[in-house]
């Protein structure tokens, strides 16, 4: 270790301090520690140093032993004692606020602190169009204290300015690499990374103070999720993209006008490759400039705050791509991703793990998560993937993977951080909601981590819609023989905290647009739909619906073009649009459909064994009474007349919404109020008894 550099106590600027002389340091050591104050620093002692760098050649060259300060690089850090304790232990969830990059004022200077973590370089230089991209020009300075962050102020570089990192690696190799802390970075194809900040004057304080109202366990939650360079384009220019203030005027009042609660964004931070959809991340803290600036985002997430509707996104801490910009490789060595491909290769999506068992990693996730909560205002993150993490032989064969410690296959590091990270982000955020995709039995991902649990908020209910697609693409006079595929759901309804999803992996790849799993003529396939609709919003557990089936888009999701909004001049996709609308606004008024979600005293079975006419009749139930709701459902297209069934109690059952409403484009067969009779049926000694209309849904609540 090189011996550390006598201070030289003194007021003057570094650039006047004339004959300060000490040994040299080694390029793997640190030059004396400045003694940090917010952000300004000590004056530190120029030294003499020699380091081995390479500039456009294979061959390492020297450069002679030239003042520090000469490079135009001066030492200042963020980063405190306490700050290395923390990153040091995995336990520093903000450290967006020390690495990357800082437009700051030192010693009356603007400039900028750039801040990297490359432990195994033996050399990091910042390059970008201000030193004509010059590797030799402004190195930066590897901290004294094993951190393995390097680190320097670059005078009179601000804002807007291109860069990355040059790296030279203990391997020899010469790197080029995004900064993995940029809160900015060019649009695709180029890759550098931008200085920029994310001061925006929001205006969302009711919204933020009165969020946990709107973002509650026992709160409707009915999300519309968007992949945002589909939704819409310019009728003018459709290869051209609507920008996050473009979108701002037109998909905020849509959602508000559809009834959803929340808009969930497919992955908006920084992605080279398009047709990823924004699973395939190099900028973890960049909003992707396709669309607009990071504060342009902020407008348009704080619309939506003033319209009352709450923004998840989509959060991907599973996996990372290959590109050579980006994470893969960092300083040369195997830094955010396993050094095993068994653990550290993604064979489906050809991309790399990260290391969940290194901390830096783990803070670096958890510090990604906090900043979007943060920063951006974000009301939830659906965290992307979630099988893939907790498994080691995901995807895998035999003898492609490696057992944990006791021979299992669980990945006890991934679990690890799943845990941590829903502790940190409850801990700062209590009213906001993490959502797992998660696809198997994996037991307690909704469950608190004190006993045991993942401590996710909710958890995608992955075997109802597999269950209830398939159910539904049965052609209606063989449905008798799978009834126990829609019942089924709700012996193990309760066991997590389920949101109901049909989401963009329904309608892609061949699996055709929901409209078309449905069997039938035209008209049947709409009244499935609207069936299917009806079933999900009345089912226990929160909602979420791809954009575009909320009015039947034919076409399977292409994300290279809008949604097809023409389809909306037909009065059969106006009568989806409508009952989507309906259901929202039910769900929404209506206690007995989210107060107890996640209770089974919420749900009681009057008619589950009625396979023969394939009906189905259920009771939700608020947390009074008078807020019950009967649901009764007909799965063919034979009207079931003179039905009758149980009720709880003496009263009149008015009909509150019926699929087969002419303004859905059904066929009109509606009820009148219903008063009950004292005679037994279903186990209860009050009944009522209806006409089912053919392929419909009826709500019923007593008045």
């Amino acid at each position: 270790m090189a011996k550390k550099v006598k201070e030289i106590k003194t007021k003057e600027p570094i650039a006047e301090i004339k004959d300060a002389k000490a040994k040299p340091a080694s390029v793997k050591k640190s030059i004396k520690k400045p003694s940090v104050i917010s952000d300004k620093t000590e004056p530190v002692k120029e030294v003499k140093v020699k380091k081995a760098i390479k500039k456009n050649s294979d061959t390492a060259t020297n450069i002679d032993t030239t003042l520090l300060n000469n490079f135009g690089v001066q030492q200042y850090s963020k980063f405190t004692d306490f700050d290395v304790l923390l990153f040091k232990s995995g336990k520093h969830y903000k450290l967006y606020e020390k690495l990357g990059s800082h437009v700051v004022n030192y010693n009356g200077v603007v400039g900028t602190y750039f801040a990297v973590w490359a432990p195994n370089a033996n050399y990091v230089s910042v390059i970008g169009n201000f030193n004509h991209w010059d590797n030799s020009s402004h190195p930066l300075f590897v901290r004294w204290d094993e951190t393995g962050i390097w680190e320097g102020f670059i005078p009179h570089v601000g804002n807007g300015e291109a860069y990355k990192y040059f790296i030279n690696s203990t391997t020899g190799e010469d790197l080029e690499k995004a900064d993995p802390f940029a809160l900015k970075s060019e649009e695709p194809p180029r890759t550098a990374s931008i200085v920029w900040d994310n001061w925006y004057e929001w205006k969302d304080k009711e919204w933020m103070t009165k969020r946990y109202l709107k973002n509650g366990l026992n709160k409707p939650m009915s999300v519309y999720e968007v992949h945002f360079g589909s939704w819409a384009r310019s009728p003018e220019s459709p290869d051209l993209f609507l920008s996050y203030r473009d979108m701002a005027t037109k998909i905020v009042s849509y959602v508000k006008e559809m009834g959803f609660t929340h808009v969930e964004f497919m992955p908006l931070m920084e992605h080279p490759f398009y047709p990823s959809w924004g699973y395939q991340i190099t900028g973890y803290f960049a909003a992707t400039c396709r669309f607009g600036t990071p504060q342009d985002l902020m407008f348009l997430i704080e619309e939506f705050h003033a319209n009352g509707i709450g923004v998840i996104m989509d959060w991907v801490p599973s996996h990372f791509p290959g590109d050579a910009h980006g994470l893969y490789n960092f300083d040369g060595s195997h830094l955010y991703e396993h050094a095993d491909m068994r653990k550290g290769f993604h064979p489906d999506w050809k991309s790399y793990i990260f290391n969940y068992g290194r901390n830096e990693v783990k803070a670096f996730l958890i510090s990604n998560a906090i900043f979007w909560l943060e920063r951006f205002h974000i009301d939830g993150l659906r965290v992307d993937a979630v099988a893939s993490m907790l498994y080691l032989d995901y995807s895998r064969k035999e003898g492609e993977w490696i057992a944990n410690e006791h021979g299992g296959r669980e990945n006890l590091e991934a679990i690890s951080f799943l845990k941590e990270f829903n502790e940190a982000v409850y801990a700062n955020f209590p009213d906001v909601q993490t959502i797992a995709e998660e696809s198997t039995s994996f037991a307690g991902v909704s469950h608190p981590t004190y006993t045991g649990g993942l401590g996710f908020g909710q958890k995608w209910m992955m075997g109802w819609m597999n269950d209830t697609l398939r159910y539904f693409s049965e052609d209606p006079i063989n449905r008798k023989h799978h009834h126990s595929s829609l019942t089924f759901s709700t012996v193990y309804a309760f066991t997590e905290n389920f949101m109901l999803p049909l989401s963009h992996d329904e309608v892609v790849h061949g699996k055709h647009s929901l409209i078309y799993k449905m069997p039938g003529d035209e008209w049947q396939q709409f009244a499935n739909l609207r069936i299917l609709y009806g079933y999900m919003w009345t089912h226990p557990g929160t909602k979420l619906l791809f954009m575009g089936c909320e009015f039947a888009q034919t076409k399977e999701w292409n994300p290279q073009q809008s949604l097809d909004w023409h389809l909306l001049e037909f009065a059969p996709h106006q009568g989806i649009k409508k009952t989507v609308m309906a259901l929202n606004k039910l769900y929404k008024e209506e206690p007995a459909l989210y107060e107890r979600s996640f209770d089974a005293n919420g749900f009681e079975w009057i008619v589950n064994d009625d396979a023969e006419n394939s009906v189905l009749v259920y009771l939700r139930r608020g947390l009074d009474a008078k807020d019950d709701i009967i649901v009764v459902i007909n799965l063919t297209p034979v009207p079931r007349e003179n039905y009758r069934f149980g009720v709880s109690g003496k009263g009149t059952w008015k009909e509150i919404f019926n699929s087969d409403a002419l303004e859905y484009w059904g066929s009109g067969i509606t009820n009148p109020d219903k008063p009950s009779e004292a005679r037994g049926s279903h186990w209860k000694a009050n009944s009522i008894e209806i006409n089912i209309p053919p392929l419909a849904m009826v709500m019923f609540k007593a008045i």
